[in-house]
């Protein structure tokens, strides 16, 4: 048992910080989604682009990665290939990004010991990849609300899969969250308050009221 005697102010080392991350967005592409019932599309797609922003606000390193981009799967999905102009997806065969020795080195490059991850479908592209980068020494954690499988038991077994090997399921706006984790980190969070009042439902619109209510003068009655 630990002696809590000597505890202190210290965030735990499993935590996520922009420092330690990697994101790494998994075949958000057009045919993907045609196969995609677990949850609403709508829903994933605005969960993996406010991911994808967030790291952006950050500066977490993104790594894209597609499969079969032109012969089967489609572009990544546009709102991601719009956040991220200037970096070009890596396309693969394999159903596995793990295997891909250009995915496996673009995340080695960053330096970065924890790898954020999400895409289609979960109980493919997600648990193999995750599964793999966990057995070579990776802490992966994963955004569930931005990725999808072929049926609800399909995703949520292939998150119970994972979790048995360690993975953390996670959320888009957790993992932001968790980024940001002091309101006084004053360089982040305008930009985190945009991300929330675009892509975070019910609190951002608390967010949007609460500007619209105290930091404008009152109106004349």
């Amino acid at each position: 048992m630990a002696d809590v005697r000597n505890a202190k102010a210290d965030p735990a080392s499993s935590l996520l910080t922009p420092q330690n991350s990697v994101l790494v967005l998994v075949d958000h592409q057009p045919q993907m989604f045609f196969g995609t019932t677990s949850a609403d599309r709508g829903e994933i797609i605005n969960a993996a682009v406010g991911l994808a922003k967030a790291a952006k606000a950050f500066d977490v390193p993104v790594v894209l990665t597609t499969v079969a981009a032109k012969t089967f799967s489609g572009p990544l999905l546009a709102p991601l290939a719009d956040a991220f102009p200037d970096q070009k997806p890596i396309d693969r065969t394999t159903m596995n990004c793990w295997e891909d020795p250009r995915v496996v080195d673009a995340v080695k490059a960053t330096g970065r010991p924890k790898i954020v991850m999400a895409g289609l479908w979960t109980e493919v592209c997600i648990a193999l990849a995750s599964l793999s980068a966990t057995e070579q020494g990776y802490q992966v954690y994963v955004a569930t609300d931005a990725c999808g499988g072929v049926s609800v038991a399909a995703h949520e077994n292939a998150i119970r899969r994972m979790t048995q090997h360690g993975i953390v399921p996670t959320t888009w706006l957790t993992t932001l969250l968790e980024w940001q984790r002091d309101w006084s980190r004053t360089e982040t969070y305008e930009a985190v308050m945009d991300i929330v009042q675009q892509h975070a439902g019910a609190y951002g619109q608390g967010v949007v009221y609460a500007h619209s209510m105290f930091q404008e003068p009152a109106a004349v009655r």
